[in-house]
């Protein structure tokens, strides 16, 4: 009999995302907004006026996506853009009162779906998952920031490499 390896933290992580998103689409079906669209939401409910740009790094999307999505958005009267003040060339977000309205459902969908995925958990092992995947994501942004998992800085060349 073969020893089976253990699962990949890789996959681990990518199928319960997956399934966590496939869930609350499911979940929220009957409103008008989708998980990419809640982040979205979410962010800029908490940093009206904010660029374009700004608002993909803060998400850590490419422009181009957050580009899309805030189209549809705008759309769907769930987003304005407005012309900043200080600088005609550029264009500030605004969420508008039919995507403040479904904030809050949207979450109240999401706490429900998180609860679902942890069933069986106990607070311990809730509270120890979350730092477990907080560590991942500083250890992996670190490293993608151009800082080696060893702490030392890494030159352009070697990121290239």
């Amino acid at each position: 009999m073969t020893e089976r390896s253990p699962p990949s933290l890789g996959f681990l992580l990518i199928d319960a995302a997956r399934l966590i998103r496939r869930r609350f689409e499911q979940e929220s079906r009957d409103l008008a907004m989708t998980s990419a669209q809640l982040q979205i939401a979410a962010r800029l409910a908490k940093n009206e006026g904010i660029g374009q740009a700004a608002l993909a790094a803060l998400l850590k999307l490419e422009p181009m996506t957050v580009c899309r999505h805030v189209d549809r958005m705008v759309a769907a009267g769930l987003v304005e853009r407005r012309q900043d003040p200080r600088d005609r060339r550029a264009r500030q977000l605004f969420t508008t009162d039919r995507c403040r309205d479904l904030i809050e459902p949207m979450r109240e969908r999401v706490a429900a779906v998180f609860e679902d995925a942890q069933k069986g958990l106990s607070e311990v092992e809730r509270r120890n998952l979350v730092a477990a995947l907080e560590s991942v994501i500083r250890n992996l942004s670190t490293i993608e920031a151009g800082e080696s998992a060893s702490g030392a800085i890494r030159e352009p060349a070697e990121l290239a490499a």
